[in-house]
């Protein structure tokens, strides 16, 4: 069978005039969601923004004229409910950015299952539930529909001291390329981006010390003691890398959503380890005698 390439993306909705289309922001009073609000309001479109944090949602909607929704992207019915009221409210929905995101750095020996759940809840699940609630309401749209899924470059090699945040980024990454590639051969009019920033000046590692009593370690939870010399690793590592700024981000996303492009990678420079594990997947696969039956990939349309 051959395997399918999704290189270049599938953008069915037409991008050069937002004004007066409907966007739906998960995760939009802080941080990636916040910018990329802005940024849409600012194009003319109409927003609905979701957030679990009721007081930074209410100035962000209160800020951008938008409908506030408080909702948990965790909670299939929470979710369900958004959906509800951006198309009670609109009428239709042409952009989803599900963007919830948390974070806990940590090397292996450190995380607890706890802290698993926690990341896969929120960074995957989140997603998942975003797709179940809106997914109807964007292939009825006439017009085409888009969907923006926040991953990250974590989404494509493996660091110390981010095993648990990466394997959410790895398999929603995973997961937005196989929605693509549905989307693609039903002829359904919903395109597909991922976005995968690396590090950005955002509140996203505070989140840990928010996170709700069900997931906070419980006696005898098998974290390991003593110094994390991998997540010691992480923060050298990225101590001197160009932390971007969200609304830099944000303009990132669209113009990359504009050109029809599956993968947005803002921190181009941070790829080289990505390239070296893909040459180093090619070379095994060559010593073990495989030979690649791929299709070429059609262009954007």
């Amino acid at each position: 069978m051959l395997l399918e390439t999704i290189a270049t993306g599938h953008t069915p909705m037409d991008m050069t005039d937002l004004r007066g289309k409907v966007a739906v922001v998960i995760g939009g009073a802080s941080g990636i969601g916040l910018a990329l609000a802005r940024r849409l309001k600012a194009e003319g479109m109409q927003l609905v923004l979701a957030d679990f944090d009721a007081a930074p949602l209410e100035a962000a909607a209160s800020e951008l004229e938008a409908l506030a929704v408080l909702a948990d992207s965790r909670d299939p019915q929470s979710v369900q409910a958004l959906a509800d009221q951006a198309v009670d409210r609109f009428g239709k929905v042409d952009l989803l950015c599900s963007n919830a995101g948390v974070a806990r750095m940590a090397g292996i020996a450190h995380l607890t299952l706890q802290d698993w759940r926690w990341q896969f809840d929120v960074n995957l699940f989140g997603a998942v539930n975003a797709v179940q609630a809106f997914l109807p309401i964007l292939k009825a749209n006439s017009d085409g529909a888009h969907i923006l899924f926040t991953a990250s470059l974590s989404s494509f090699y493996p660091t110390r001291g981010q095993a648990a945040y990466a394997a959410t980024k790895y398999a929603l990454a995973a997961f937005g390329e196989t929605l693509a590639l549905e989307m693609q051969a039903e002829g359904a009019r919903v395109g597909v981006t991922l976005l995968c920033p690396g590090p950005v000046r955002t509140n996203i590692g505070t989140q840990y010390a928010r996170r709700e009593a069900q997931y906070q370690a419980k006696p005898g939870a098998g974290a390991g003691g003593g110094p994390d010399i991998h997540e010691q690793a992480f923060r050298s590592e990225t101590f001197d890398i160009d932390w971007r700024a969200a609304d830099e981000i944000a303009d990132a996303a669209l113009a990359g959503m504009r050109r029809g492009e599956m993968w947005v990678i803002t921190h181009p420079d941070l790829m080289s380890a990505t390239l070296a594990r893909n040459e180093a997947i090619a070379q095994a696969a060559e010593r073990n005698g495989a030979r690649p039956q791929v299709k070429a990939a059609q262009p954007a349309e």
